[in-house]
C-alpha cells in the first residue's frame, strides 16, 4: 500500500522560582541560553547553589547534563521533549521554570520519526561487547508532492574506529547495502521487515533505493560486508560516513550498533547497543557524505 503525496505546507533571561525549606541551599536559576531549540539542543544554565543537582528535567522527562561549576551546567533537551519548564533539582530543593523552555524540531522532518535529529547514547556498550556495524534510514516525506519518484543513491560506506587512538577502517562497501523495510507508523513498531528492493546504477556506481515507491516503510539498511569484529586495544569511538545523493521528497539518517559479538543475532538478549545516530540529511543536487561518530562522546 503506497501512502498518498501530498503538497508540503508551508539569549533571553529567565528568573525561575524555586522550592525548599532552606534558602540559603535552594537552587536558582538567572539565566538559560537559548530559550528554544530542538531535541539534543545544548542549553547553558547559569546561577546559584547548581553544585548538588542530581536532576534536570524538560517537564518530566530527564536531560543529560554537565555540571560546569557550583553556577553553572549544561544539559541537552532530550529525545522526545516537548514546550515545558524546566527543573533542577538537588536532594532538598527545586526550581521550575515560570514559563516553558519551546521545543523547535526541524519542520523538514516527518512528525512520526523517533529521533528528530542527532544524538549520542549516553550509556557505553555493555563490557564485552566485540563487534559494530553501521546503519542508514531512508524514507520519503509523504507532504512533499511527487514523493513516489523520491530516491536515495549509495555510493559507498564506511566504518572506522579509534582504537588506542588510531582510526582503524572496519567495513567499507561500494555500491552494496543489505537491509529491509520496516513499519513506520508507528516508527519501527516491530522488528518484522519485508526485502529490500536494490538497483545498482552501473553508471553511477551505486545503489538506489526508491523509497517513493514505498513511503509507507522505512527503508533500513546496512552494510553489506559481514559485520565487523572490533581491534583488540582502547576503543574511544567509532565513526560512520556515507556518500549518498538524496532526490527531492527523501530523506535520510546515518547510525551505527555495537553488537556483542560478529555473528549475534538480534533478539531480546541484548545482543545489540545503539550507539546513537546522525543530524537527518535533506535534498540536494550534488553528492554529499553523510557521517555520524560517537569519537568523544556526548557533547557538552
Amino acid at each position: 500500500m503506497k501512502l498518498a503525496c501530498k503538497l508540503a505546507l508551508a539569549g533571553t533571561l529567565l528568573s525561575l522560582g524555586a522550592t525548599g525549606t532552606d534558602s540559603g541551599v535552594a537552587p536558582q536559576i538567572v539565566r538559560i541560553s537559548p530559550t528554544s531549540g530542538s531535541e539534543g539542543t545544548r542549553v547553558e544554565v547559569s546561577g546559584r547553589n547548581l553544585g548538588t543537582v542530581t536532576t534536570v528535567l524538560f517537564g518530566e522527562i530527564h536531560s543529560e547534563f554537565k555540571l560546569i561549576s557550583p553556577d553553572e551546567l549544561v544539559a541537552l533537551v532530550p529525545h522526545r521533549a516537548s514546550t515545558s519548564a524546566i527543573a533542577v533539582v538537588t536532594p532538598s530543593a527545586r526550581a521550575s521554570s515560570p514559563f516553558p523552555f519551546v521545543v523547535l524540531n526541524d519542520p523538514r522532518v516527518p512528525e512520526e520519526v523517533s529521533y528528530k535529529s542527532g544524538y549520542i547514547n549516553s550509556v557505553p556498550a555493555p563490557p564485552g561487547f566485540t563487534s559494530a556495524r553501521l546503519w542508514g534510514i531512508a524514507i520519503a516525506d509523504t507532504r512533499v508532492s511527487a514523493c513516489e519518484s523520491a530516491t536515495v543513491e549509495v555510493a559507498w560506506t564506511r566504518l572506522s574506529c579509534r582504537v588506542d587512538g588510531k582510526d582503524m577502517v572496519l567495513n567499507d562497501d561500494t555500491g552494496r547495502v543489505r537491509g529491509g523495510l520496516f513499519q513506520r507508523n508507528p516508527w519501527f513498531g516491530t522488528n518484522q521487515n519485508e526485502p529490500m528492493p536494490i538497483v545498482y546504477d552501473e553508471v553511477k556506481h551505486a545503489v538506489v533505493l526508491a523509497v517513493g515507491q514505498r513511503a509507507d516503510r522505512v527503508w533500513h539498511f546496512w552494510s553489506a560486508s559481514p559485520r565487523a569484529a572490533l581491534p583488540p586495544g582502547k576503543v574511544t569511538g567509532c565513526t560512520v560516513d556515507a556518500r549518498v545523493k538524496i532526490s527531492p521528497g527523501a530523506l535520510l539518517q546515518m547510525g551505527m550498533d555495537y553488537w556483542r559479538s560478529p555473528t549475534a543475532e538480534y533478539g531480546t538478549g541484548g545482543n545489540n547497543h545503539e550507539a546513537g545516530a546522525s543530524n537527518w540529511y535533506f535534498p540536494s543536487e550534488r553528492w554529499q557524505e553523510a557521517i555520524f561518530t560517537d569519537v568523544g562522546g556526548q557533547q557538552f
